[in-house]
């Protein structure tokens, strides 16, 4: 099993989306979270002990983790989808370049539905 961590500004459209997308697949454990005060649900240092892989949306959010958890994601995977600000939570646009994406790097040829 290989824990994920998305991530993007208000854990609100884009990383839950992609915990939403991959949650039921065999051999992951995922979550979400965002690096705003204002987040549904903010980043902490468990969240980035926990994970094995970040998948962040822009390289803004690569940069606060970096800032914020500097000794903590020294050494961590973190892979930036370069996907914007400007989807709603599940978009079929989102939905299929998250898929195309992570799916690639984490060498699935497709995923399970969700």
């Amino acid at each position: 099993m290989r824990n994920i961590l998305f991530i993007c500004s208000k854990n609100q459209w884009r990383s839950p989306t992609g915990e939403k997308i991959f949650k039921n697949h065999a051999e992951l454990n995922v979550r979400s979270a965002g690096t705003s005060a204002s987040a549904r649900k903010t980043v902490n240092a468990k969240d980035i002990l926990w994970a094995d892989i970040i998948f962040v949306m822009e390289e803004k959010h690569k940069s606060r983790l970096k800032a914020e958890f500097t000794k903590l994601v020294k050494y961590k995977d973190i892979q930036v989808l370069d996907i914007p600000d400007e989807y709603q939570y599940m978009d079929e646009e989102l939905i299929d370049n998250m898929e195309q994406f992570v799916s690639a790097y984490l060498g699935f040829l497709d995923i399970e539905p969700t």
